[in-house]
């Protein structure tokens, strides 16, 4: 894994999103459309953090995913800022802000609703099986 500084150096827009929070612009992530089988890990520490058979088209502009690959692959973090209430989602592994999850995801028969996992595609990496 990487020091701040080297990622600073090496990625500032991503050191920007996993550090301090930010939000990459949406529609602008490569991964957005990626349906190749595999896993989406942490682009700061490589940490399983999604499969792929977890993700879905949420039409909001940035990768979603119905659940973390385990409960324990990343921390969910109440957040207030913005004058929002929302729960922010970091890796377990690196504390790399990811993005935020919310109660709207897609319904299925068998479980009810699921949530909607809201993610930076910057802080990424997807590995194909």
């Amino acid at each position: 894994m990487k020091s701040d500084k080297e990622l600073q150096e090496d990625n500032p827009e991503l050191y920007n999103v996993a550090r301090n929070g930010g939000t990459e612009p949406p529609h602008s992530s490569d991964l957005l459309h990626t349906d190749d089988e595999g896993v989406f890990r942490c682009a700061v520490c490589n940490e399983a953090l999604f499969n792929s058979d977890a993700k879905f088209d949420s039409g909001t502009g940035w990768p979603s995913f119905t659940d973390p690959v385990s409960k324990e692959a990343v921390k969910l973090i109440e957040d207030n800022t913005h004058g929002m209430r929302r729960t922010e989602v970091r890796c377990s592994n690196c504390d790399a802000h990811l993005g935020h999850v919310f109660p709207d995801g897609p319904d299925r028969k068998d479980f009810g609703r699921h949530d909607r996992y809201c993610i930076n595609g910057i802080c990424l990496d997807h590995q194909s099986n």
